[in-house]
């Protein structure tokens, strides 16, 4: 089994004394990444935020989580993803997805095209970034990019690439994730009025995505690494397990119809609640039963004791 990895989030907009603060705790208490969202709201850009990381520590990994691949190039992104790469040491992680947040589509006049042709464009956008990263000049021709012989500098310094990470919660998304990920993030799916399909927030749901994930990589399925975030729901550290499970069954209902049962929702892989002892408890699950190692959690102090048991494990 892989050992454990644990990601915080850095989302709201601070000082580079407070961020690089923020920084050290989280290496201090074990995390492996610090990340920091990608959405044109009150919040830093990833690109100077994580160089930002870097400088102020050692072992701390970076990522973006994730890229909208909509809002940038691949080659400006390239140039920015390796520059990151070469200044923090190799310590860059690169999620990358679709995009789907339509309010920030609809604030700056960008078309949100539908969800097809996003996918295409984020597929011939690994594509490029992928050849932009190799040491020879590199040419594309696709639907949406094109390329000429350009040869991008700085080179990352992980090689071929830094690790990529392309989560989702649909079918094709998760295929692609198969085919030319290093990191498959597993998503809820989102079903109709943008709410997540309570499915598949279950265990179930999830081997549902993981077999999908696994058809398509083939003989490469081993070699990825499998992760989950909290979603619905936030962290909520609590010894009335039971109490808080429906507290989240109410909230389903109003907003889908659905009613899940306790036990689905003690063990989604995406509904974070209970005790410290059981958090511990649940992660070891999943990684057992489901090869789940990688789980970011948000707010550095809500699951610190947590990182401090597992973390490296």
């Amino acid at each position: 089994m892989r050992p454990f990895r644990f990601l915080a989030a850095a989302p709201e907009p601070t000082s580079a004394r407070e961020l690089a603060e923020k920084a050290r705790r989280a290496e201090s208490i074990g995390y492996d990444t610090l990340v920091i969202p990608d959405h044109l709201i009150d919040q830093l850009s990833p690109i100077p935020a994580m160089a930002t990381i870097a400088a102020v520590t050692e072992r701390l990994r970076v990522a973006p989580f994730v890229l909208n691949n909509d809002l940038r190039h691949p080659a400006v992104l390239a140039q920015d993803l390796a520059s990151v790469d070469v200044l923090s040491d190799g310590r860059l992680d690169i999620a990358i997805g679709a995009g789907w947040n339509v309010p920030e589509y609809e604030a700056i006049g960008l078309a949100f095209d539908p969800t097809p042709t996003r996918q295409a464009r984020l597929e011939e956008s690994i594509a490029v970034l992928k050849g932009l990263f190799g040491d020879a000049p590199f040419s594309f021709d696709g639907a949406f990019y094109s390329i000429r012989d350009y040869d991008a500098r700085p080179k990352p310094v992980q090689r071929p690439h830094p690790p990529i990470m392309i989560g989702g919660g649909g079918r094709r998304t998760l295929e692609l994730a198969g085919r030319e990920a290093d990191i498959v993030g597993l998503a809820p799916r989102i079903a109709s009025g943008r709410r997540p399909d309570p499915f598949s927030l279950t265990l179930d749901g999830a081997r549902e995505k993981i077999a999908w994930v696994r058809d398509a990589a083939g003989g490469r399925f081993e070699s990825l690494e499998l992760n989950v975030y909290p979603s619905v729901w936030p962290v909520t550290v609590t010894d009335d397990l039971h109490g808080a499970a429906r507290q989240v069954i109410d909230r389903i209902r109003e907003r889908s119809g659905v009613e899940l049962t306790e036990q689905e929702v003690i063990d989604s892989p995406h509904l974070f609640i209970g005790s410290i002892d059981r958090f511990v408890e649940k992660f070891r699950q999943l990684r057992e039963e489901l090869g789940i190692s990688s789980f970011m959690l948000g707010e550095i102090d809500d699951l610190a004791p947590v990182v401090e048991r597992l973390a490296g494990s």
